[in-house]
């Protein structure tokens, strides 16, 4: 195998081995309540709400990247590197979850938190790209659904300024958008 055809299979095993510190990070970021019973659920229930969601989005990368890497035959340079920018940008998420759960949904923290959501799925899309540029296999994910999540969590950071919680549902949307199954031949028909 020469230097020009890489492998995925040690892009995919490295890549699995930061998002498994990445979640760990985020759980070891719980911590437990002052009080004891319900009133100590209720005092940490926001900052697991927000866990659950980072934890989604985490978690969402990690198996379309899976789809992704299984779109590759080979892996160029640029494709190495744009698979560490990405997650460099998913290494983001304990920070930006730690900050909101410090802050309790203040709007500066929430508007971060909006934004590093996005550099993920920025970064995420030049991987994509530099995945498809060399995959004759029909891709996993549709430009409209990369497209609409940018633009949901661009939407999210003005909107955190004025109410964080809404903000927050925004993002969950672009959770349930990318929690249903890859497209098939069809939707990626329509959508070419």
């Amino acid at each position: 195998m020469s230097r020009q055809n890489l492998s995925p299979s040690r892009l995919e095993a490295f890549s699995d081995g930061v998002i498994a510190v990445i979640i760990t990070i985020m759980v070891l970021e719980l911590k437990v309540p002052a009080m004891d019973g319900i009133a100590g659920l209720r005092a940490v229930l926001p900052t697991l709400i927000l866990y659950l969601l980072s934890f989604l989005q985490v978690g969402i990368y990690w198996v379309n990247h899976h789809y992704l890497i299984d779109e590759a035959e080979t892996v160029s340079h640029g494709t190495l590197w744009a698979n560490l920018i990405f997650l460099f940008c998913l290494s983001l998420f304990p920070f930006a979850t730690a900050w909101v759960g410090e802050k309790h949904l203040s709007p500066f923290a929430t508007a971060l938190y909006a934004a590093v959501s996005i550099l993920p799925g920025v970064s995420y899309t030049a991987l994509w790209l530099a995945v498809r540029a060399q995959s004759p296999v029909p891709p996993h994910a549709t430009w409209g659904k990369m497209i609409a999540s940018t633009s949901l969590y661009l939407l999210a950071i003005p909107v955190a300024l004025h109410r964080p919680m809404l903000a927050l549902c925004l993002i969950g949307v672009v959770a349930v958008m990318w929690l249903l199954p890859p497209n098939t031949d069809d939707e990626v028909a329509r959508d070419a």
